[in-house]
This record gives C-alpha cells, sequence and structure tokens, in this order.
C-alpha cells in the first residue's frame, strides 16, 4: 500500500507509457485502491507517485487493472455530475460522456477492449 500523491503540479502531468516492468506499480496500485475500498471505485498510478498509464478499477464487483488504456469511441451524449478524488480535497463538477470503448492491455498485457456505461 502506497501514500497517496496530493501534489496538483506532479498530478497534471502526462503520463507515460507503461511496459511489462511496470506491473509492481499496478500490484501497488491494486493494493492502495484495496485499502481505500470505502471511499474510491477507482486510482490512477499517478495517485502513489508513478507518472505510468495505469489504471485500476471496481467493474461488476471485480478489481480490473487497465495498462495503457485509452478511450476509443465515446457517445455524444454527456452527463453532468460531482466527482471527488482521494489525491485531491474536495468535489468537483465533471462532464462524462454516458457511454465509452476502452482498448486496453491487462495485467498479462493481452489486448481487451471494454464497453462502459453511465
Amino acid at each position: 500500500v502506497k501514500e497517496l500523491m496530493h501534489d496538483p503540479i506532479f498530478l497534471a502531468v502526462k503520463s507515460e507509457v507503461a511496459t511489462k516492468e511496470d506491473m509492481q506499480v499496478a500490484q501497488d496500485l491494486l493494493d492502495t485502491l484495496m485499502a481505500n475500498r470505502e471511499s474510491c471505485v477507482g486510482m490512477a498510478a499517478n495517485m502513489i507517485g508513478f507518472r505510468k498509464k495505469i489504471i485500476v478499477v471496481l467493474v461488476d464487483g471485480e478489481y480490473t487493472i487497465m495498462v495503457n488504456p485509452e478511450i476509443v469511441e465515446k457517445s455524444k451524449q454527456i452527463y453532468e455530475t460531482m466527482e471527488s478524488c482521494l489525491s485531491l480535497i474536495g468535489s468537483r463538477p465533471a462532464t462524462r460522456h454516458k457511454n465509452i470503448t476502452v482498448e486496453y492491455l491487462d495485467k498479462k498485457f493481452k489486448p481487451k477492449k471494454r464497453r462502459f456505461n453511465e
């Protein structure tokens, strides 16, 4: 379980492509998310101090590691919501697409494609 990063400047810097050598970061991210499961359903590697394109999200009751995720489709329908983040204090408004399709590599670096709905 890693300490959370709270520096907004660090968090704003673009992350780098992750490689198989970064899979310990993915495991640390999963462990940190699970330790914060009461108040968090997803985390990115920069939230634990690593500028790598790795996220972990809770989907249908299961934790999913996504390496180098990329949104490849998004609906034109959007909605407004309020979101919070463990790394930043408070909540903030966010505009989200009702449907997105994401391509990513799983923890074994196998390509995956998944559709998410509001």
